[in-house]
């Protein structure tokens, strides 16, 4: 499912026209996104938890030559399932 199709289910589920639903489903991503940027946690009981993980630099290899190089520390976002949603999966 993509986002015009995931607006489109919206869309149908909730009776809403397809742009009020576009504006719905980006104020979502908008929110989640803000909320991550801050560094806080977005935690929707029985969806799932979205959060925010620090990695730390490393060294790696470049594939092409091998020669070592340095992976800068950077900030990656993080889904974790709640029990709904695996349950409802499984």
């Amino acid at each position: 499912m993509n986002k015009q199709e995931l607006i489109g289910a919206v869309a149908d589920a909730s009776g809403l026209s397809k742009s009020d639903a576009s504006k719905a489903v980006e104020g979502v991503f908008d929110a989640i996104t803000g909320a991550l940027k801050k560094g806080d946690e977005v935690r929707l009981v029985g969806f799932g938890t979205f959060s925010v993980s620090k990695r730390k630099a490393s060294t790696g290899r470049n594939p092409r030559t091998g020669e070592a190089m340095t992976i800068k520390a950077s900030t990656q976002p993080k889904f974790k399932a709640g029990k709904g949603l695996k349950d409802a999966v499984n």
